[in-house]
This record gives C-alpha cells, structure tokens and sequence, in this order.
C-alpha cells in the first residue's frame, strides 16, 4: 500500500515538473488563450448585470445596443463593416469611461490631499511661540574638571664640540 502511494506520488511529481517546464518554456500558449477566452465571456456576461447593480443605465444601455449589433445578421458587407465599426465605437467610449472614472478617483484623492494640507497649515499657524527670557544667575552650570596626564618625551642632550678657527688677517669681522 506505502510502495503504490510513493509512486503515485513521485509519477504526480514527475509529471507536475514536466508540466512545469513546459509552461516555463512558454509552450503552454493555448492554455493562455483558453483561460483568457473564459475570462472574456464570463465578462461580457457579467458586465450588464453589474451596470445595472451599479447605477450606470447609460453604460448599459451602450452595452444592449452592441450585443443587438452584434446579435443581427448583416445581408451585405457594408452593414457588416458598420455594424463593426459600432462596435468598436462602444467598446472605445467603455474604455474612455473606465479612463473617466479612474481620473475622478485620482483628483477626489488629490482634492482629500489637498484639505489634508490645508489642515494642518491651519494648525500650525494656530501654534504661537512665547519668547523666554533665560536668566543666566538662576541656571546653575556645572562644568566638571578633566585632568589630563601626558606624558612629555625624555629630553635628549648631545654636547656640540667647540671649534676655533685662526684666520689670518687684520683683525676681527
């Protein structure tokens, strides 16, 4: 029983390495595009429910008419190209107004920066320093004595030898 579970085991090993490596290599590609393709309609189905949930009927409203653009069948190339073209349309105003919103966050966060700043400007001038008057008698100072011990190097005397000189000549320089 052990001996079948240690190699199941070291074969779930073997293969998960393997899968790995793979994926590592960047050989996996498809399971990218699958995953990505279930992510991509899961979305488009979700997206009008959580435009209604979330007040936006006008972003709902965009979203029923390109799945009715998309849903109808064209008799001719050029309904075809237009009804492309609408929807490439919607989906450009739906990036422009995630772009929109993501701006409106970032300026009510710059705008509670702002307030923040302003606050505590406002605190700081409320603060007023009082000058003080240090009377030099009343504060006791106290400098304690260091002594130092250096020693000095030992003085070395070397007699210089005494040298005349007799020049000849009319008398002294």
């Amino acid at each position: 029983m052990k001996t079948t579970q240690a190699w199941v085991w070291l074969a779930a090993g073997v293969l998960a390495l393997g899968l790995n490596g793979i994926y590592q290599d960047g050989g996996a590609a498809w399971a990218h595009r699958a995953v990505g393709q279930v992510v991509a309609r899961i979305g488009d189905r979700s997206e009008a429910v959580l435009a209604l949930a979330s007040g936006r009927a006008d972003w709902f409203m965009a979203k029923a008419n390109m799945v009715a653009t998309r849903d109808e069948t064209a008799s001719c190339r050029l309904a075809t190209a237009v009804a492309r073209f609408q929807t490439k349309i919607a989906r450009t105003e739906g990036g422009m107004a995630r772009f929109e919103a993501m701006s409106a966050r970032e300026e009510a966060q710059f705008a509670r920066l702002e307030a923040n700043r302003a606050r505590i400007e406002a605190q700081i001038a409320r603060v007023r320093f009082s000058p003080v008057a240090f009377d030099a008698a009343k504060i006791p100072v106290i400098c304690p004595r260091v002594r130092l011990s250096i020693p000095r190097p030992p003085v070395v005397r070397i007699p210089t030898p005494m040298v005349h000189l007799d020049l000849p000549g009319s008398g002294p320089v």
